[in-house]
């Protein structure tokens, strides 16, 4: 999914590996979690425990570090991020359990996400340096198992993807992404690892890695015809049977999908959050390690509809937030093991401190960044804040409409489609993003634009804006002309995130939240006049939404008349760069507000 605005910096610590905060060790964090404390209580008579360590949508996160803020990360929960911790979980873990009895496995979202990953895939590729990737250096020192590809995989493009995996040592696992017109796989599905515990046969354990279907419609500019994404109960089906005849005693799925059973997207491809659908309907599973919703889940049970047996599933947050432990015990019985108890839990990686091998093994990449993200390109008259930008026309974000109308504007020019009234889509990715009253910075626009998006620009007509602005007004919900002022609580119906609310920029609205869903769009007009069900529009549009993401109508299948690949955010840094000041007074328009029955919000 797509990831919150954090980035990552580091600074090496003056602990030890194994130095935690308040005295609470992984060990202890465990404990108090019920989860087994130790490798001798892992072994009775025939029966054995193993370990499963897993992580998930770390999103280029290395360290516990707010790019934003230039200090550590922090939150009001109190949680901390990066590899950097999680390594100090996995080596207390590995202490405690013994390093033979466990493994580390990842669901996905690994390589995008922070500056990190823009720097080295954007401004300093590692297919043109030929660099190792702080996130593969990272891994490959924690001494991961095995990882899936998470839909965030794709987003720099195939060849990008696949240096990255020349560069893992572990092996990068997605069934479900075959070659384009066909079931073969192209990447690898599974893999089996021999675990040698001492005293006892060896323990074979397959993992079978499955990826999201929506990359389809979420990177379609990358994987359109080279790449199909299918159903992951299906491949499940598939690959388990396969798995389980090259003799392993565990099967583990490892997959980049929540466990709702729904989609963002619509019934066109195979369902999105689907790993509690895979537990119930493929027999043969005995844990699944699941991502992209970004949500904590410690331990959940399904029963298998065809088996009758209990498939456990646990889901690790993300950023390195939390590690996923399954535990599982495994009884040999007639020359096999047999998996005869399993459990799960998640434990907090603000219970350790870094490890500081892994902080040091990417400080320099990491001080190339922060040199980056810290470079001025532009005076700002005033402050400008999206904190309000759910329910208010903000400066902050007009600014984005100007960069983006501006670019498409020149790139028609001279063309068919120039005569063509030019209208913006942008949405509040952050509302924490400022510009500050002075110098902006790099991090700051990146603030603004956390996503790598690419512009386009597509033609609808006045009908077809107006659907599509009723379809975005259902991030509200209804609320009574009299009730009190409250916009906090207005946002975020139907759990859409902030950024599937988009507004438009070059045409005038009100948006009625006191009226119904469908009929809440309210004197639509372009430049003093209402426009015309048939009057056609060019908008500037991300990569993103233009392939389908958040469902918006008809924009993913209008017509596209600009596809330069030029990254939004690029485009942003660009223009402030080449107008050196940043004015409000020069593009700021209050085209869109809330009304209750016809009455202004605000």
């Amino acid at each position: 999914m797509p990831p919150e605005p954090r980035w990552c910096s580091c600074r090496v610590p003056d602990v030890g590996r194994r130095q935690v905060l308040g005295g609470l060790t992984a060990a202890g964090a465990l404990a108090l979690a019920g989860w087994p404390g130790s490798a001798a209580a892992a072994t009775h008579g025939r029966s054995v425990t193993i370990t499963v360590m897993g992580t998930s949508d770390i999103h280029s996160h290395a360290v516990n570090w707010d790019y934003y803020k230039d200090a550590e990360y922090s939150d009001a929960d109190g949680n901390t991020v990066g590899l950097a911790r999680v390594s100090s979980l996995v080596n207390q873990i590995r202490a405690d359990r013994g390093r033979d009895r466990t493994l580390l496995f990842d669901a996905g979202d690994t390589i995008q996400g922070t500056p990190l990953g823009f720097y080295y895939a954007s401004v300093e590729p590692i297919t043109e340096t030929g660099a190792v990737h702080p996130m593969a250096r990272q891994m490959n020192a924690i001494g991961y198992d095995a990882v899936a590809l998470g839909n965030h995989e794709f987003n720099y493009g195939i060849p990008f993807l696949d240096t990255w995996i020349d560069q893992m040592d572990a092996p990068v696992l997605a069934a479900n992404a075959v070659h384009a017109g066909t079931r073969r796989p192209a990447y690898a599905p599974y893999m089996i690892k021999k675990m040698h515990v001492r005293g006892h046969p060896p323990i074979k354990v397959g993992l079978l890695g499955l990826t999201n279907p929506g990359v389809a419609i979420w990177d379609k500019a990358n994987v359109s015809g080279k790449l199909d994404f299918l159903d992951l109960v299906e491949t499940a089906k598939r690959w388990v049977p396969v798995i389980r005849a090259r003799g392993a005693d565990v099967v583990i799925v490892s997959a980049h999908s929540g466990d709702s059973g729904t989609s963002s997207y619509g019934d066109d491809l195979p369902v999105e959050n689907a790993a509690a659908l895979v537990a119930e309907q493929v027999p043969g599973i005995d844990a699944i390690l699941f991502g992209h919703a970004h949500q904590e889940v410690p331990e959940r049970f399904v029963t298998n509809k065809a088996t009758g047996r209990t498939v456990v599933l646990s889901e690790p947050k993300c950023w390195g937030q939390r590690l996923s432990v399954f535990d599982l015990t495994l009884r040999h019985e007639r020359g096999r093991w047999k998996v005869t108890g399993r459990s799960a839990t998640t434990v907090n990686s603000n219970t350790v401190q870094e490890d500081p091998k892994l902080v040091t093994l990417i400080k320099k990449q990491h001080d190339a960044v922060i040199t980056y993200v810290n470079k001025e390109v532009a005076t700002s008259t005033e402050e400008m804040s999206a904190a309000e930008s759910c329910w208010k026309d903000t400066t902050i974000l007009d600014y984005i409409h100007l960069v983006q109308t501006a670019t498409v504007t020149a790139a028609v020019e001279g063309t068919e489609h120039a005569s063509l009234p030019v209208v913006s889509i942008a949405a509040p990715f952050s509302r924490a993003a400022t510009f500050p009253a002075g110098k902006v910075t790099i991090k700051d626009i990146a603030g603004l634009y956390i996503y790598d998006n690419t512009l386009l620009a597509s033609i609808l007509t006045g009908a077809q804006i107006k659907e599509y602005l009723e379809y975005s007004a259902q991030y509200f919900t209804q609320v009574a002309a009299d009730a009190p002022v409250d916009p906090a609580s207005w946002t975020n119906a139907n759990n859409r995130p902030d950024y599937n609310y988009d507004q438009f920029s070059g045409v005038t609205y009100d948006v009625d939240i006191a009226k119904a869903e469908g009929s809440r769009i309210v004197g639509l007009a372009y430049d003093g006049t209402p426009v015309a069900d048939d009057q056609r529009f060019l908008v500037a549009v991300n990569n993103y939404r233009q392939s389908g993401g958040g469902g918006f109508p008809h924009i993913a299948t209008a017509p596209v008349v600009y596809n330069a690949q030029v990254a939004i955010r690029e485009a942003i840094v660009e223009y402030a760069s080449e107008a050196g000041t940043i004015d409000p007074a020069t593009f700021h328009v209050d085209n869109w507000r809330l009304v209750r029955d016809g009455t202004p919000v605000f």
